[in-house]
Order: structure tokens, then sequence, then C-alpha cells
């Protein structure tokens, strides 16, 4: 299984962090259903300050590409992301349409 890890921040307002975790502990089943019909097996976000950390497992032949496409077509994702956006605010370094941010691995136990 393939892990990949992202990174998004929040609006540095704490009511609005409390908000946004309040919605994570009643994800719309809608949401979770597209999560794993993307081929994405387990989702975790963290949370430190303003800033959010997700690590994903995904399995065999899963692409960003195809999850951004079945995104766009689902409405209860548009709506659900829509709503996020208000909490949500870009990190420096991403691209122009881009929210979560792929980070690069810069260290490994496993392969010490």
């Amino acid at each position: 299984m393939k892990r990949y890890c992202l990174a998004l921040d929040l609006i540095n307002d704490p009511l609005l962090i409390d908000h946004y975790i309040e919605y994570h502990k009643a994800v719309w089943p809608e949401i979770i259903n597209s999560i794993k019909d993307s081929g994405i097996q387990d989702m975790q976000i963290y949370n430190v300050a303003d800033r959010l950390f997700m690590i994903i497992e995904v399995e065999e032949g899963f692409s960003f590409e195809n999850k951004n496409k079945m995104d766009s077509q689902n409405p209860f994702v548009i709506k659900w992301e829509e709503l996020m956006w208000k909490y949500q605010k870009k990190i420096p370094v991403a691209e122009p349409g881009e929210k979560w941010v792929l980070m690069k691995k810069v260290f490994d136990i496993g392969n010490k």
C-alpha cells in the first residue's frame, strides 16, 4: 500500500479552527464514501495551531487525477469543499487551484 502526506493551513482564528475540527467529528457519510470509492483505504488528519497534516494510504491504481475528476462530479464533495474553504487557506507554496499540497518525505527510519 502506498502512503501520501499532504499539508494545508487553516485561517488562524481559534473559533474557526474549532468549527473545522467539529465538522470532522461528524464527516458526512457521502464524503466518507467518496474517499473510499476513490481508492483511499485510510485517511488521517492532524492539526497543530493553524496547520493541517493529512496521511492517506491508497490501494494499487489510485491517482489524484482520478480522485479530482470523481470529486468534481460529486455534488456532496463540491458542497463539502465549499464549506471547508471557509476555514482553510493555501500554504504559501500551493499552486493556483491547489489546496492540499503533497509533501516530500525527508526521513524514513525503515531505510536506516
